[in-house]
């Protein structure tokens, strides 16, 4: 009875004592999100410099303005006005690509600290994000196949069916006028659903047409018309206090690039035109 007793003492110590071990763990989990608190109330101008990178997002398939070059570099305006940006800060550029929905997503997870793709400043996303200043402005132009007379002016898109990345400016200009959207990837399908007749036509960039004729003489499309007014061309932030010294560090670089004239040598680099100065 005693020897059963002191077991029982025993195991219960045991016991008590696995438990305050146990305990201690618990304790010890909300650290990570702690940290995690931190980082988001930490400064992101800061946190760049400690990590000695930015993260840049883009498509990587939208040319002239990121793409990859025949050796398989990755290329383009905005690549070169990341490369800049990071240049002033101190610190590498990273470049991330992927598809045009998932990058804003991942701008508001925090995945970048910059989006840098040829963004429109529209009225919607400046209430979701906090913009730099425009360092291009964009002339989006209605493109049809040549043999096309039948489009003339934007109310001339109603019933039409066209073809963009979905939620792009583009795609919203065509909605706006009437026109069923069908979502692509990329502009390459695009055009290929534009020359096959598959659509009427895709509301771009001027650049971007004129960039792929180049490649492409043999595409037998044109400029129909323009839309009304040139879009204002922007980096996105995340909308948050954080990134306010970051947004400061991106408008000191690009007021210096233009003041500078390197602004718009760059985009007659890979554009063949200057689209840096409001038209």
């Amino acid at each position: 009875m005693t020897r059963n007793l002191k077991t029982l003492t025993m195991l219960a110590s045991t016991v008590l004592l696995t438990a305050a071990l146990t305990g201690c763990g618990e304790d010890a989990k909300p650290e990570p999100a702690a940290k995690t608190a931190q980082a988001q109330t930490q400064d992101l101008l800061e946190t760049i410099k400690s990590r000695g990178s930015i993260t840049i997002a883009m498509e990587g398939t939208w040319s002239p303005w990121t793409y990859h070059d025949k050796d398989g570099k990755l290329t383009g305006f905005d690549v070169a006005i990341g490369e800049r940006i990071a240049q002033k800060i101190g610190v590498k550029a990273q470049f991330v690509e992927g598809k045009w929905d998932g990058l804003l997503a991942g701008l508001d997870a925090g995945r970048y600290d910059l989006m840098i793709n040829g963004v429109g400043i529209t009225k919607e996303r400046s209430q979701a994000y906090s913009f730099s200043d425009p360092y291009a402005y964009d002339r989006v132009a209605v493109i049809v196949n040549d043999d096309r007379a039948d489009i003339k002016t934007m109310q001339d898109l109603k019933g039409k069916t066209t073809a963009n990345t979905i939620s792009s400016t583009y795609a919203l200009a065509a909605e706006e006028a009437g026109a069923k959207v069908i979502g692509v990837d990329d502009i390459n399908q695009t055009f290929e659903l534009l020359r096959s007749r598959r659509i009427d036509a895709t509301l771009n960039s001027e650049v971007t047409y004129l960039d792929y004729t180049k490649a492409h003489p043999d595409a037998k499309i044109k400029i129909a018309l323009y839309t009304p007014q040139a879009g204002e061309i922007g980096i996105p932030l995340k909308k948050s206090p954080q990134t306010e010294s970051l947004r400061k560090v991106v408008n000191d670089t690009i007021a210096e690039l233009r003041t500078s004239g390197e602004l718009g040598k760059i985009s007659v680099q890979f554009f063949g035109i200057d689209i840096t100065k409001q038209p």
